[in-house]
């Protein structure tokens, strides 16, 4: 975690009655409320906003549960009534404050180390007992530490375990996807009285697998290739951009509950323009200075009229899904929570699925990909205007900010130049 999280954190504890904004901590940290957004993101899985409510809700329920008036501990953590502090409550906790405190003071934690831990906790659910128990937890990216308690439970099931709010925030989401026709990785198996999880001052969930990831599917490395460089291509890339328009649309349904924080992408590029500009002169590339002018007028106009919602972040090679060869769904929706373009999805999705050896060969792939989604979640006319700028940022901020000399950061040097000297290859797409 990083030592200004760290800072920010300690503030807001000690601040919690108060007025605290992004704004406020960011300045403090000395960075822009969008970076420094983005940096919280990810070290603590969670908007700034969401963090400080949760924050204020633990706080103001410990209290009402030593005995002081609700109403008066309410006010003073800034909820305006009661009502607004219990409406926040239910939506973060799944269940009311009466009952959190009841199960906050009448169940034991459980350590869950051992087999038998978790055999005890399964025959809550109607499944054989004596399959096969594998702790296959994940880790943070950045800090390492364990973030997703999992058990994978014979060949079909996986026991998954977390604090309240990130598993009800979870649940929400994948049953939206769900009602989407699309498979979610924490879409939860009923227990055998019905619900959604095993209750408790901590919520176990018990998920079913959902297929395999692209890049581990029973067909081999050639095949995938294969099948993505012949006719086949566009039906696998047109259905992938189906399967992102799915997404976003159930993503959109629940965006006000899960408050994500709102991301500047047009603001990323301009930030990323000095270090791209220097770069430019130093190793005399051929773009010009008309190629960053028309990109600061022309997509700040259109980036103030596309729409922006809750997007998935990182649509990779290892979150699509496949089942019987049908591409099912996009896994993974914890580390990147926020609001973005959609355009955002789905250039990122095509330049990481794509293996092809050319530009020709990413277009035909992206224009598939949008294709597919505009059938779907149809594209405004901003958006299909501004792919090729949403492009051109994509290849600024790698080129800027992924270190100089790297391979990688030649390689989006070599396409900032490939994208200043062919605009006209990538308008009129879809």
């Amino acid at each position: 975690m990083q030592n200004c999280v760290k800072s920010s954190l300690n503030y807001i504890e000690q601040n919690l009655k108060t007025d605290i904004t992004a704004d406020d901590l960011a300045e403090q940290a000395n960075y822009s409320t969008g970076h420094f957004c983005r940096i919280f993101a990810v070290s603590m899985g969670s908007t700034v906003t969401s963090y400080i409510l949760k924050r204020r809700l633990d706080h103001a329920i410990a209290e009402i549960s030593q005995g002081k008036k609700a109403i008066g501990v309410v006010l003073e953590y800034g909820f305006d009534t009661y009502a607004g502090f219990y409406k926040a409550f239910v939506k973060m906790y799944g269940c009311s404050p009466k009952k959190y405190l009841k199960i906050y003071k009448n169940s034991e934690v459980i350590a869950m180390c051992s087999e038998k831990d978790v055999q005890g906790v399964l025959v809550n659910w109607d499944i054989p007992q004596g399959l096969k128990i594998e702790d296959v937890s994940t880790r943070h990216w950045q800090t390492g530490e364990i973030d997703w308690p999992t058990w994978q439970i014979g060949d079909d099931y996986y026991l998954k375990t977390n604090e309240r709010s990130k598993m009800i925030k979870n649940i929400r989401i994948a049953k939206a996807i769900n009602k989407e026709g699309l498979v979610s990785e924490f879409l939860p198996v009923p227990t055998k009285d019905g619900g959604d999880y095993l209750d408790g001052e901590r919520i176990f969930m018990l998920t079913k697998k959902v297929g395999e990831p692209l890049n581990t599917h029973p067909l081999s490395d050639e095949e995938i290739a294969a099948m993505r460089g012949n006719d086949d291509r566009a039906k696998y890339a047109y259905k992938l951009g189906q399967a992102i328009a799915g997404i976003h649309r159930a993503l959109k349904t629940v965006q006000d509950d899960v408050k994500p924080w709102e991301a500047n992408f047009y603001q990323n590029g301009m930030n990323a323009m000095p270090k791209v500009k220097e770069y430019v002169s130093k190793y005399n590339l051929k773009i010009g200075d008309s190629f960053f002018d028309d990109y600061a007028k022309t997509f700040g106009e259109l980036y103030e009229k596309m729409p922006k919602q809750l997007i998935h972040g990182n649509p990779t090679v290892e979150s699509v899904v496949y089942e019987n060869g049908e591409i099912v769904g996009i896994k993974g929706f914890e580390i990147f929570n926020m609001s973005q373009i959609r355009l955002f999805d789905l250039t990122w999705c095509a330049g990481e699925i794509n293996t092809g050896p050319d530009i020709e060969s990413y277009l035909k792939m992206l224009t598939d990909i949008l294709k597919g989604y505009d059938s779907i979640n149809p594209l405004t006319a901003e958006e299909k205007e501004a792919v090729y700028y949403v492009l051109c940022t994509n290849a600024m901020n790698s080129f800027a900010y992924l270190g100089e000399g790297l391979d990688v950061s030649s390689r989006n040097g070599r396409a900032l130049v490939l994208l200043a000297q062919n605009k006209g290859m990538f308008f009129n797409l879809v």
